[in-house]
């Protein structure tokens, strides 16, 4: 049945609907099923992410109608044999805001503007590429509790452009019982400023939550006396239910308490899977407590190969208007991961408080910023040409292999890390910085292929003869 007559008004004014602000503005990238024309599928795409159905129902009056998402904007021919452009416009009374405090919540949003209409069965595709949200829900959604300044204040750096923060994983991922976890935490810390968990860490059986815990929060309080510098944790307080996360969060902070280090800690929940209540139950009972959203499993629904799901800058705004303090943003193709260096838009995003997006400039409205964090095959090799890309190095840096792969040490590999950086910073010729600087000069053989690709003809400049 098509719906066009109702869910589509190609009239309206994007900038007249953007200056009212009753609208949450929405655009996709939709490829018909064969057989279907694409308004047609465009305005059911708005139907059934709102009021309609595929059939006329007699329970439709006229204030139901008033309510409908209607298109505004068409391109069919936008991205080829991939598809066209179509803009939805999303009243804003649709939404659905808390019984308890009247804040809207993203996973209600979620479910309409990107929920049953990825089955529909009259399109081959239909991807979510940016959305705006309007200033009177911006208002009224979470957003962060701490930010990156808090973790700078930790660590004794200035509270605006405090800088990079030198991170890892723990590598293995998964294999180390408690006492060589500890010691792969200590080996670190003595180069390095921040550890986390990996997604799959949490309470093993080989390595459970009460005995690890106690000797990292040991291990951080000697290892910042020994270098006379704070450090910090990332602990994964993922679970399935609410109570099980504050249980953790509650234990997690107890330990470290006890060495007056609660402030070093991070609480790592994997959004993605988890969703926004599980991201949500840690922003609200740990509002003091940095909440490092880890995103799992988002390739499924992010990755650039889809002709489904929503584009990366999408999940970003979602993980902001959650409350997430810092977000994985992939390493914008410097790293292993899926991406490309125009990606620095996702980092923006999270960072400012108004950006362009690809099709809608965003304002947040004073709601603090998310940190970008940067994970995924990266090393001191790496980083110099990322930071450029990028334009400044206020992020959080997990480096798994980068770091426990230094030929020398784990925290040589951390102190090369902090090296890197503060070469771009001053804007130094790498080669000439690592004659200087041991820990990144060694960078350049334990990364070989990288150092052979980034800065060929390293080995004669450095003296290194293998």
């Amino acid at each position: 049945m098509d719906q066009s007559n109702r869910y589509a008004d190609l009239t309206l004014s994007e900038e007249k609907l953007i200056a009212d602000g009753n609208h949450l503005l929405v655009a996709y990238r939709l490829k018909p099923a064969a057989g279907y024309g694409f308004l047609e599928v465009a305005a059911h795409v708005a139907a059934e992410s709102s009021t309609g159905t595929n059939v006329e129902v007699s329970t439709t009056d006229d204030f139901t109608r008033g309510v409908d998402a209607l298109v505004y904007e068409v391109d069919e021919a936008a991205f080829g044999d991939k598809g066209g452009l179509m803009k939805i416009a999303y009243p804003v009374d649709l939404f659905d805001p808390n019984l308890i405090d009247g804040h809207y919540n993203v996973s209600h949003m979620w479910s309409l503007i990107l929920g049953n209409n990825q089955g529909m069965g009259d399109h081959e595709g239909l991807r979510m590429l940016d959305f705006l949200v309007p200033e009177q829900m911006v208002k009224k959604f979470d957003g962060p509790a701490t930010d990156i300044s808090d973790l700078w204040k930790v660590l004794g750096r200035p509270e605006v452009d405090g800088g990079y923060i030198a991170g890892t994983i723990i590598k293995p991922k998964l294999g180390l019982r408690p006492e060589p976890f500890a010691k792969a935490c200590y080996d670190f810390w003595l180069g390095g400023d921040f550890i986390k968990n990996d997604e799959p860490q949490a309470n093993q059986p080989f390595c459970p939550m009460e005995t690890v815990i106690p000797m990292v929060a040991e291990t951080m309080d000697r290892a910042q006396q020994e270098t006379g510098e704070a450090k910090l944790f990332s602990a994964n307080v993922t679970a399935d239910f609410h109570e099980e996360m504050i249980k953790r969060g509650e234990y997690i902070l107890g330990e470290f308490a006890k060495y007056g280090n609660e402030k070093h800690v991070a609480f790592l929940v994997d959004g993605f899977v988890t969703g926004p209540a599980g991201v949500t139950t840690a922003r609200r009972n740990f509002p003091d407590t940095y909440l490092h959203f880890h995103r799992a499993g988002h390739g499924a629904l992010t990755s650039y190969k889809s002709p489904m799901g929503m584009d990366p800058l999408c999940y970003m705004k979602l993980a902001r208007l959650m409350g997430a303090s810092g977000i994985h943003t992939g390493t914008m193709g410097y790293g292993k991961m899926e991406g490309h260096g125009d990606e620095r838009v996702l980092a923006y995003m999270l960072e400012r408080d108004e950006c362009q997006g690809h099709y809608f400039y965003q304002k947040w409205y004073g709601m603090k910023p998310t940190t970008p964090i940067i994970s995924g095959g990266m090393n001191a090799l790496r980083l110099p040409g990322f930071f450029e890309n990028l334009g400044h190095g206020n992020v959080i840096n997990t480096c798994g292999g980068g770091s426990f792969g230094h030929i020398d040490s784990p925290a040589a590999g951390g102190t090369s890390l902090g090296q890197a950086y503060e070469c771009w910073k001053t804007g130094a010729d790498p080669i000439e910085y690592a004659k200087e600087h041991p820990e990144f000069a060694r960078a350049f053989e334990s990364f070989p292929s990288d150092a052979d690709k980034i800065f060929p003809g390293w080995r004669e400049k450095l003296g290194v003869h293998k």
